[in-house]
Order: structure tokens, then C-alpha cells, then sequence
């Protein structure tokens, strides 16, 4: 009977230790009942209960926890679906609360999340969404916060994760956004076309008070086209050559013109003419008259005069053409 009550009041001893002696973790709280009722806090290091279950300890871990939100697919204002997924950081502040206030305080945190998330991102649109993700970050947190503080909760950060799109929003966004780019570089090109032309007017005010200086940009483009490895030259005539010859040709239509105008106005005057006439006349008599074929004569040389043209003027110098000799000449000395 020595040895085996010896070993009874051992393992009566260990569980007598084991029940009234706990030590706890740097990061654990310990909310202690006595009898049912809230006695103490305690923690972290030794904790002495008293045996026979009049006091019961309740860890709770004080770290930052890690919620994983799990992927929701739902609705933006402007109706675009999207799968929404999010993480929580939370931390127990009050352990007496989290233990006597609520069953449990982590699925609680959870659905919280979830629903709290699905209603924030119904109420914004795809844009905000995907471009101010910080601000529905902070909209979250303070939401899911307010819920949570009453039983010893407390949140550090809400993030959304990951945001999907359909396959044909994503077509449409990328469609968008090239044409976004193409806009861009149009802007761009036409600032650049507009700086262009400031520095050409500028420059031409310049070379338009210096002469010498246009004959240089001259000689100069004609030594860059010379510089080039090509089977063509091109070789610009300036516009003071050829101004004269354009002024004769303006000059010289718009008296071709005037000519054609004046012959038209007698050819219609003459058809009243001959139209008046006869009525006037006796029945059975012609009229014949030198004068009033004159007139058509005219017409008809003056139609068909020529009109002088710049390219046949500048193809045919003068100093190329045969001489007319006049009609009094070659037959007058034939009559000799």
C-alpha cells in the first residue's frame, strides 16, 4: 500500500499544479472566472487559479490577425460585375469584452467583412474602383471599425486584394484606352505643328529683311540635296524669275476675257437688231446691208483671238521663234 498511495498523491499533486499554475505567453491575455463571474484579468507570465474548477482562465491572443475575405462577385453602381476578394488586419484590444461580450469575435469579424465589402463596392463605380483604391480602402476600415469596437475589436487595415473584370469589359477598357493614347499623340502633334509654323513665320520675317540670308538657306539646301546619295535633284526656282511672266499671263487673260464679254454683248445686240427689222419692214423685202454684217465679223474674230498662255510663253522664248515676215513683203517683191 506504500508505493501505490506515493504514486496517488503524485498524480494528485501534478493536477493540482497543472490546474492552478498556467503561465502565459508574452502576446496572451487570460480573462479568469470564478464561480461563473467575472474575477480578473491576468497575463502574460504565471497565472494561480484556484482547483476544483472555481476558476476557469480564457486565453486570447492579442497579435494581429490575418482575415482572409473570401472572392464575391458583385454589382458597381454603374452595373458592371466584378469578383471582389480582400484581406482584414485586426487585433484584440479588449480581451474582457471579446470573451464577455460576444460567442465569437473572429466569424463575427469575418461576415462583417464580407458584407460590409459588398455593399461599399456596390455603391462605387468601376473607374473609382480601379483608380481610387486608397479611398475605398479607408471607407472599409472605418466601417468594419465602428462594427467591431463594441466587443474589444479593433481593425489596423481593410485592402482590396484582387479586382476581376469580364473578358469583354477588358476589350472595352483596352479600346478605350488606345484611343485615350491616340488622342494624346493627335494633341501632341498639332502643339508640335503649331510650335512649327511660330518658328517658320519668325524665320521668314528674318530672311525677308536680309536678302543675303535667303540666298544662303538657298545654297545651303541645294548642298544637302547634293550630300545625298540620290538619282534625283530637285532644284527650287525662286518666285521673283517667274513673277513677271505671271503677271503677263493675268494681264493678258483678263483682256482675252474682256474681249470675249464685249463680243458677246454686240452678238446679242445684233440678234435684236435683226429681229426688230423686218416687222418694220414691207412685206417681200430683203435686207442686206455691210453694216449689219460688220458687226458679226467682229464677233467672230474676236472669238477666236488667242488667249496667251504662261506655258507657251515660258516653252517658246523669243529668241527660239522664226520671224514673221509680213504679207506686204515676199509678194511685193514677187510683183517687183
Amino acid at each position: 500500500m506504500g508505493p501505490f498511495f506515493l504514486l496517488l498523491l503524485a498524480a494528485l499533486a501534478v493536477t493540482f499544479v497543472t490546474s492552478t499554475f498556467k503561465i502565459l505567453s508574452n502576446w496572451e491575455r487570460a480573462v479568469i472566472l470564478r464561480l461563473g463571474k467575472f474575477h480578473r484579468m491576468s497575463g502574460p507570465g504565471p497565472v494561480f487559479l484556484l482547483p476544483l474548477g472555481l476558476d476557469r482562465a480564457y486565453r486570447v491572443d492579442t497579435r494581429i490577425v490575418t482575415l482572409d475575405v473570401p472572392r464575391q462577385e458583385m454589382m458597381t453602381r454603374d452595373n458592371v460585375p466584378v469578383t471582389v476578394d480582400a484581406i482584414v488586419l485586426f487585433s484584440v484590444s479588449d480581451p474582457r469584452a471579446a470573451i464577455l461580450t460576444i460567442e465569437n469575435y473572429m466569424r463575427t469579424t469575418s461576415l462583417i467583412a464580407q458584407t460590409t465589402l459588398r455593399s461599399t463596392i456596390g455603391q462605387a463605380e468601376l473607374d473609382d474602383l480601379l483608380s481610387q483604391r486608397e479611398r475605398i480602402n479607408d471607407h472599409l476600415k472605418s466601417v468594419i471599425d465602428v462594427q467591431t469596437e463594441p466587443y474589444g475589436v479593433k481593425v489596423t487595415a481593410v485592402e482590396v486584394r484582387d479586382v476581376s473584370l469580364p473578358e469583354t469589359m477588358k476589350r472595352a477598357m483596352a479600346a478605350q484606352a488606345e484611343a485615350e493614347r491616340e488622342k494624346r499623340a493627335k494633341v501632341i502633334n498639332a502643339e508640335g505643328e503649331y510650335l512649327a509654323a511660330e518658328r517658320l513665320t519668325q524665320a521668314a520675317e528674318v530672311m525677308s529683311s536680309q536678302p543675303a540670308a535667303m540666298q544662303l538657306r538657298y545654297l545651303q539646301s541645294m548642298r544637302e540635296i547634293a550630300s545625298e546619295r540620290s538619282s534625283m535633284t530637285i532644284l527650287p526656282i525662286p518666285m521673283d524669275i517667274i513673277s513677271p511672266f505671271v503677271e503677263m499671263a493675268k494681264n493678258a487673260n483678263a483682256d482675252a476675257a474682256d474681249r470675249q464679254k464685249a463680243a458677246t454683248v454686240s452678238a446679242n445686240a445684233v440678234e435684236l437688231t435683226d429681229k426688230e427689222m423686218p416687222s418694220a419692214l414691207p412685206a417681200g423685202t430683203s435686207v442686206s446691208s455691210p453694216a449689219l454684217s460688220a458687226p458679226a465679223n467682229g464677233i467672230q474674230a474676236a472669238l477666236s483671238a488667242p488667249v496667251f498662255s504662261p506655258t507657251a510663253a515660258l516653252s517658246a522664248p523669243p529668241f527660239l521663234s522664226e520671224p514673221v515676215e509680213s504679207e506686204t513683203g515676199p509678194q511685193a517683191r514677187g510683183g517687183d
